[in-house]
């Protein structure tokens, strides 16, 4: 009996879709994104690990000789990544164009990750599709692992993450 049931649940489905004023019917016969959805992951995990990540990184950059240019990165980065996500979210909810996923991974691995984060949590957007949160999460553990080489950079080579037209500017 087992066997039957799996076998009906993999059939092709019929689906009457209205759009405006207009009814189809389409078959659809289930696309990899409808077995690639899962349950969110708890909302407190996601705001744990942003807490932490700002907490460590303000200690950072007021014990270690940090750049400021990091922070403004990350901050532009983060405004830049929520605002993909909105743009995304409301772009999928009209029918509309959408933002790809690799921009969106892209703005997040660039230091975007704290501000996509918040994103996937306000918007609640992003956050079932379980190969995107994979994508995204090994990204943040890129971008960290970068970080951390930098704060590493800062620590053992004092003005070593300088930028040269920032030191100019501060000696005029």
């Amino acid at each position: 009996m087992q066997r039957v049931s799996r076998e009906v649940a993999r059939l092709p489905r019929i689906e009457h879709v209205t759009t405006g004023s207009t009814r189809s019917t389409r078959l659809d016969i289930g696309d990899h994104r409808s077995r690639d959805m899962s349950k969110p992951l708890p909302a407190a995990l996601s705001w744990t690990v942003l807490c932490g990540f700002a907490a460590a990184f303000t200690i950072v950059y007021f014990t270690a000789d940090f750049p400021l240019w990091i922070p403004v990165l990350y901050l532009v980065m983060s405004v830049g990544g929520f605002a993909a996500y909105g743009v995304d979210k409301s772009a999928a909810k009209a029918g509309r164009r959408r933002v790809s996923e690799q921009t969106l991974l892209t703005v997040g691995v660039l230091g975007g990750w704290p501000g996509a984060l918040i994103a996937q949590q306000v918007f609640r957007h992003k956050t079932r599709k379980r190969s995107f949160r994979r994508m995204f999460w090994f990204t943040v553990l890129i971008n960290i692992a970068v970080l951390a080489g930098l704060v590493y950079l800062a620590a053992t080579s004092p003005g070593a993450l300088d930028l040269p037209f920032v030191t100019a500017l501060g000696a005029v």
